[in-house]
Order: C-alpha cells, then structure tokens, then sequence
C-alpha cells in the first residue's frame, strides 16, 4: 500500500500519478504498486514537482512496517528507537534547512550566525511585525505576489514600514485589479522583480515575530517565492489573528478581516492593500491579546 499527498505541485504531475494510483481527493494518492515502481514514481515527482511539496508513505520490511518520503517539505522522516516518525520542524531547523538548500559556506553559515545574534539582541520584547500581502489570485502554483507589506510594532506604535509593488510575469485579471486597487499599469511603472525586493522584505523583518490575518495563506505564497528567488525560507514564528479570532470572538458572520475590523469599531481605509491591512491586522491584533475571554 502507498499513499502519496501533493501540495502545489503541477497539474501534469498529478496526471502521471493516476495512471497508477487512484486520486481519492485533490493531491491525494492511493494504490498497491511494486518496490520498482514506486521508486520511479518518487524520482519523476522530484524531478516535475518544482517547488510543490510532497509526502509519500508506503509498507516496508521494518518493525512498524511503514516508512516516510518528503520532497520539499520542512517536515523530516526520523528514526526513534526504531520507529519512523515525521518531525515537525522548530524556526531554527526551518532556517537551518534554508541554508543548506542553499549551499552556504562555513564561513557564510558562521557570518549569519553572528547577525542574527545581534539583530536577537536588538529586538524588544514587545516588539513585532505584521504583514500582508496582494496576489494575483489564490493558487499559488499559477498566481504570484502583487505587493509586499510590513510594519514594526513596539510598544503598541507603529514605528517602521515597508511597502512594495511587485511586477508579475503575467498580467492581472479585471477582477483582481477591481478587488485591490492595483492595475496593470501600476505593476508595470512602479512595480520591481520580486527578486530584488523579496530579500529586502526578509531583512526587514529581521527576528521580529510576525503576526498576520490568514498566517498560513502569506507564509505559503512567500515561502514559494523564497525558493523561487533561491533565498532562504522565511522562518520567523508567526501568530495567526484569524485562529485567534476563532477563538476568542463569538457571533460574528464570519472571520474575515473587515468582518472583525468592524465588529471591534476599527476603521478601515483602502482595504486588500497591503499597508492598509498590516495597519488593520494590527488594531485587530492589539484588541484579541487584550481580551480574556470571548467577546460577544
């Protein structure tokens, strides 16, 4: 038996897999296959997956009878005293992972060590970075990063930002255009490649802990860019204001941003913009951790 899951990987990868396995939900595999072709089928998924990631797991001849693969995941197959688990890594070991990726030198690896020793040091604990981004839709093997936005808080004032443009290698549809604010014609004068503006964003947010509406939604478009670009993986430990809302605030029609700005009186301007919402996110943010017990 094997079982092999696939997040954003090509359409055409998931077509090669069905010729063996069934698909018994989107990127979910299942079937009873050889050694052999297994084997081939985990090399072809390396080879086309790009930068989707992928799991396998399958029977062997071992005391629990089961063994893992990963390909591009954070998440690691380790032996514990026999028995095969999968790792979920701490921000350390994702950052860690980044740079071996990556290749660094000893003596890179011992210079980054020393800067973030220092930008640690400099950090308040109080302190903390919210962003967000526009993108040019939801799936993030076929849309990209339109805008990149950023704040640092401390001591519950906003004291720095950060705000890009980002030039896609497609053109935006009318419906992202009308839901944002941000035009063609915008990405093409002001926008930069995400390349050069990607690595100043991670230095902008140096250690700072990220809070975000959505965490998991931004961290995955960032994090495909990231090795897009061929830097390291955005690692910093993040909150979630929308898992905090969920359970913190009752009796509202929903989760989203401007649903929870208005139900605690936060004003919004120029919403789905990426500096407007990190000024959002942050106000929502400051009333959750303020708040001991569900708000009605």
């Amino acid at each position: 038996m094997i079982v092999i899951t696939m997040t954003d990987c090509p359409i055409g990868l998931r077509g090669d897999l069905t010729k063996w396995l069934l698909e018994v939900s989107p990127g979910v595999f299942v079937g009873q296959i050889s050694a052999r072709v297994r084997d081939q089928l985990w090399d072809r998924i390396k080879e086309k997956a790009k930068n989707g990631r992928a799991t396998m797991v399958f029977n062997t001849n071992n005391e629990q009878r089961l063994d893992f693969r990963v390909h591009n995941s954070t998440w690691e197959p380790i032996d514990f005293d026999g028995i095969k688990l999968i790792m979920r890594p701490s921000p350390s070991r994702v950052r860690q992972l980044g740079e071996l990726r990556l290749g660094f030198s000893k003596a890179s690896k011992r210079q980054i060590a020393k800067n973030v020793a220092k930008k640690q040091g400099a950090v308040p604990s109080d302190a903390y970075a919210v962003i967000d981004i526009e993108t040019s839709g939801f799936d993030v093997s076929d849309h990209e990063i339109i805008e990149l936005g950023a704040i640092i808080v401390e001591s519950q004032c906003i004291k720095e930002r950060f705000s890009k443009l980002i030039r896609p290698r497609k053109k935006i549809s009318e419906q992202i255009e009308e839901i944002t604010g941000i035009t063609n014609t915008m990405l093409d004068k002001e926008g930069a490649e995400i390349s050069q503006v990607l690595p100043q964003f991670i230095a902008f947010l140096r250690d700072f802990p990220v809070v975000s509406h959505n965490v998991d939604f931004d961290y995955k478009f960032i994090r495909n860019a990231c090795a897009d670009c061929n830097i390291k993986l955005l690692s910093n430990r993040s909150i979630d204001t929308l898992s905090l809302a969920r359970r913190k605030v009752m009796h509202v029609e929903n989760y989203k941003l401007g649903t929870l700005a208005a139900h605690f009186n936060i004003e919004i301007s120029n919403s789905h913009r990426s500096m407007a919402d990190c000024e959002t996110t942050f106000q929502l943010y400051e009333k959750l951790i303020k708040s001991d017990v569900s708000v009605k």
